[in-house]
């Protein structure tokens, strides 16, 4: 990297990579982007080091002199359950290897709250074992499980939004979940490269938006309803006919299928709230976005963006 002390990102074109660096460039902080091809991004100080998590060259890159590693790269859906394997955890063993060979002070990995089921969904199992590498790393690191993630660019949640407009959410069987805006959480993970280490050293958080219980999901549709302008009927549909929607999905879009069965999988699980053990010190972070406010701003961006 350049002769200035950046911070090495791993996943820089993807959803909560270019919320990172949103941040890092509002904090004129430089930066190494590791992506599978350039991008366009605000950032005037951002380096992009084209390859993946198995291109050992690129890697060493991206890595070398930085004082903190944020790695946000990941595969979070797939046909083939097989790849998660490949991508989350052999990838992050890859990353850990040049992490520890160019000294680096600080890895904060991004994991997902799926790891805490990791029998309910091969993706939730590569993040579990993914975590595993991590803690045994003998690195000075820490883990951050998001719930669901929102915000501008995303295209999953987006899914919902989309549903909404037309009066319809589909919603899994009875359940809650958390959910965080992707700019808090971006801030978060910057914020723990320098935090003070006895607050986050080998340490495993669980952020949100701070409301207590997290979110229904009946809940967060009226939300995402009220968001498009619309009040929406948002039905729970048993597990046999979500998976049967999955395989109508990959009929449809192929790859590019949204719902898989693997996704169903931690979908029907009822669960999805962060654990108070596992907040993230006031000293540290504190989320500023509420899901309301939150939800609005996001809905807009589509509009402006022509996706609603």
């Amino acid at each position: 990297m350049s002769g200035e002390v950046p911070f090495a990102l791993t996943g820089g074109s993807g959803f909560v990579g270019q919320a990172v660096l949103d941040v890092l460039g509002d904090r004129n902080e430089p930066a190494g982007a590791l992506v599978r091809r350039v991008t366009e991004h605000d950032h005037s100080r951002v380096e992009w080091v084209t390859g993946d998590l198995h291109n050992k060259r690129a890697l060493d890159h991206l890595v070398a002199g930085a004082r903190g590693v944020i790695h946000v790269a990941g595969l979070t859906n797939a046909p083939d359950p097989a790849e998660f394997e490949a991508a989350n955890v052999e990838g992050t063993a890859q990353l850990i290897a040049a992490a520890k060979q160019a000294g680096a002070k600080r890895f904060v990995f991004v994991s997902s709250l799926s790891a805490r089921e990791p029998e309910l969904s091969a993706y939730g199992a590569s993040k579990a074992k993914a975590e595993k590498l991590v803690e045994d790393s003998g690195l000075d690191w820490t883990i951050v499980r998001p719930p669901a993630v929102y915000g501008p660019r995303d295209r999953d949640m987006f899914e919902l939004f989309r549903s909404a407009s037309f009066g319809f959410v589909p919603l899994p069987p009875g359940g809650a979940t958390s959910i965080i805006h992707a700019h808090d959480l971006a801030r978060l993970l910057v914020d723990l490269v320098d935090a003070q280490p006895a607050l986050v050293r080998n340490r495993t958080f669980e952020p949100d938006d701070a409301r207590e219980g997290g979110w229904s999901h009946k809940e967060l549709a009226a939300a995402i309803g009220q968001a498009v302008g619309r009040r929406v009927f948002a039905p729970h549909l048993p597990r046999a006919v979500l998976q049967g929607a999955a395989g109508v999905d990959r009929l449809l879009r192929g790859a590019g299928a949204k719902l898989t069965q693997d996704r169903v999988g931690y979908m029907c699980h009822p669960n999805w709230v962060v654990r108070s053990d596992r907040k993230v010190p006031e000293e540290v972070w504190q989320p500023q976005i509420a899901g309301e406010a939150g939800f609005k701003a996001t809905a807009d961006w589509y509009r402006q963006q022509g996706w609603l």
